[in-house]
């Protein structure tokens, strides 16, 4: 007992070495909310291009980007298009690690993003799309009165779950030596060569955190249930 209070105190109290891991989770927090309202934004705009395309057989240009957009995004380790952005797309720029980890994560969810939007878009049974239609709207205020509002219904647990998957995914961010949560304990770690106590405490808020997001997925989908009947 008396092994686990000094290695606690030595990793955490000693030398505040605590913030690093409270400046890391800062971070991580940081880079999760912004990048899900990009991967968000991102993803509206690319189930609505392949969503008409799909209805309508319009966009056809747009289309194809949007796709080679999602194969290239999706087909590809996040790690690596991180790396990218920092170490080739901002190469000759000076500009905050933060915010390339911002963009790379945005972009990287916002093709997940589109496919749970257009997988919520296709659930709505085409009899709303000629309704719609039968009542004088055009297709584009059919989608934005009728099909969107549906859609986003039936898709907010997922995206919820999106949010989830992106803070987990975070934990590469100090692959360009952005100090999130991962990284504090890791350099914790290298300054009192003990492993155990700074990786396993991370993993702990991690879970933590993921925990208290998926209780709050499970009540809105239950409060979307509800609001059903």
């Amino acid at each position: 007992m008396s092994d686990l209070v000094n290695s606690f105190y030595q990793n955490f109290i000693e030398k505040d070495r605590y913030q690093y891991l409270l400046d890391g989770l800062k971070n991580t927090l940081i880079v999760t909310f912004f990048a899900v309202l990009i991967g968000i934004a991102i993803g509206f705009i690319l189930a609505i291009i392949r969503s008409t395309y799909d209805n309508t057989k319009k966009l056809k240009i747009l289309n194809f980007f949007a796709n080679v957009y999602l194969t290239v995004i999706r087909g590809t380790p996040v790690v690596l298009q991180l790396l990218i952005t920092y170490f080739v797309i901002f190469a000759s720029v000076n500009i905050s690690k933060l915010l390339v980890a911002i963009i790379a994560f945005g972009i990287n969810s916002g093709a997940y993003v589109a496919e749970i939007i257009r997988s919520g878009i296709n659930s709505i049974d085409r009899g709303q799309f000629e309704a719609g239609r039968s009542l004088g709207f055009s297709y584009a205020q059919t989608m934005i009165y009728f099909i969107l509002p549906q859609a986003l219904k039936n898709v907010l647990p997922a995206l919820g779950n999106e949010f989830v998957v992106l803070l987990k995914e975070t934990s590469v961010a100090g692959y360009i030596a952005l100090q999130d949560l991962t990284k504090g304990a890791d350099i914790i770690r290298s300054q009192t060569y003990s492993a155990f106590m700074p990786l396993v405490m991370a993993a702990a808020i991690y879970l933590v955190m993921v925990i208290a997001f998926d209780y709050l997925i499970k009540r809105l989908e239950r409060r979307l249930r509800s609001s059903d009947h």
